[in-house]
């Protein structure tokens, strides 16, 4: 919701209201002693209003709040000495309502605290300094009034506004829990279809069967297995090209593995087809390897997957692949048959 035209009316309100006691101030020059010290007052009074209603900001600063209350502390006791109460002329006590306004601007900018100590001031040297019959004829009980008005408005505004931050809230956590029920959902359902689709011709197979499969038929079977596993642990390494080369490097007797930690989900659609056209030609290249190994790689890396393949016995092909093995031995380098890395950025 846009508040700027409101906020435009308040800013107008309010600096008509200053410019109107000024006007007020310049009225009061021919019932008081001496103008100088009512000048005074007026420049002093337009600079705390210029900055109380002009400073941008929702809330005041604090450097602005107190020039304000010094303001709302130092108007009485220079303008009272030059006020002559004999003279019946509301002008002349100008800035008691000046004062108020003042504070009131303070309480919507944020500054309650400062409002109030101003006003309580102004009230308490009106009394003690024109009696206590001053308390309604200087105009105190309605500095009081507005300044009391204008804070209850604050609250309530200050209430408002965080009842509206956390109903904004609360919708946006319901939109996030139901994006992620939708994504859980929608998740679960395409596993279900894949999961279907690689293994219902096999199931069937099995049921027509009645369970007595060759043994080739029951390796075909772990492979599905093993194919089903990978859409779980390593589904954005996986497209067409690289489901179909896993499976002709199994139906060899190699051992596939596919680790996904995360680390391609950042890359963008083009980026990611080359990485599985790259990852494909990989394993094309990967065929006399007995474990191949296929893991994705942190974000931050300038590497986005890295695969490697390793000759039997595999307890010295690892140590070969890691750099850990002897020295004395060269034959164990023979055991690395593939070690690369595929650019997470494509290179000219």
């Amino acid at each position: 919701m846009r508040v700027s035209l409101p906020a435009r009316i308040a800013i107008g309100l309010a600096a008509l209201f200053s410019v109107f006691h000024l006007v007020l101030g310049v009225a009061s020059f021919p019932f008081v002693r001496d103008v100088g010290p009512v000048v005074a007052c007026m420049a002093l009074y337009a600079a705390a209003s210029a900055v109380a209603i002009f400073l941008p900001g929702r809330t005041l600063p604090v450097w602005a709040a107190c020039f304000s209350l010094a303001t709302a502390l130092v108007m009485p006791v220079i303008a009272a000495p030059v006020v002559d109460l004999t003279v019946k002329d509301d002008s002349i006590t100008w800035w008691v309502a000046a004062v108020g306004t003042l504070m009131v601007v303070l309480v919507v900018r944020g500054r309650r605290a400062f409002a109030w100590v101003g006003v309580g001031f102004v009230t308490v040297f009106g009394v003690v300094w024109a009696g206590p019959g001053a308390f309604g004829a200087l105009g105190l009980v309605g500095n009081l009034t507005w300044v009391a008005v204008a804070t209850g408005f604050a609250v309530a505004m200050d209430r408002a506004t965080r009842t509206t931050r956390d109903f904004i809230r609360a919708e946006q956590e319901t939109a996030d829990w139901q994006a992620a029920q939708d994504a859980h959902v929608f998740e679960r359902q395409f596993r279900l279809s894949q999961t279907t689709r690689m293994a219902l011709p096999m199931l069937q197979q099995v049921i027509d069967r009645g369970g007595d499969l060759t043994d080739a038929e029951r390796a075909e079977c772990l492979h599905l297995e093993q194919a089903i596993r990978d859409e779980i642990r390593g589904r954005s390494l996986l497209s067409d090209d690289v489901r179909d080369e896993v499976m002709r490097l199994r139906r060899r007797g190699a051992t596939v593995q596919l680790h996904d930690d995360g680390g391609l989900d950042d890359l963008e659609i083009d980026e990611l087809r080359r990485v599985h056209a790259e990852i494909a030609g990989a394993l094309r290249r990967a065929r006399e390897a007995d474990n191949v190994i296929v893991r994705t790689v942190a974000e931050g890396s300038e590497a986005a997957v890295t695969i490697v393949g390793l000759r039997l016995d595999t307890a010295a092909s690892e140590s070969a692949a890691l750099g850990v093995g002897s020295d004395d031995d060269g034959d164990e380098d023979d055991s690395v048959v593939l070690w690369t890395e595929i650019p997470r950025r494509a290179t000219v």
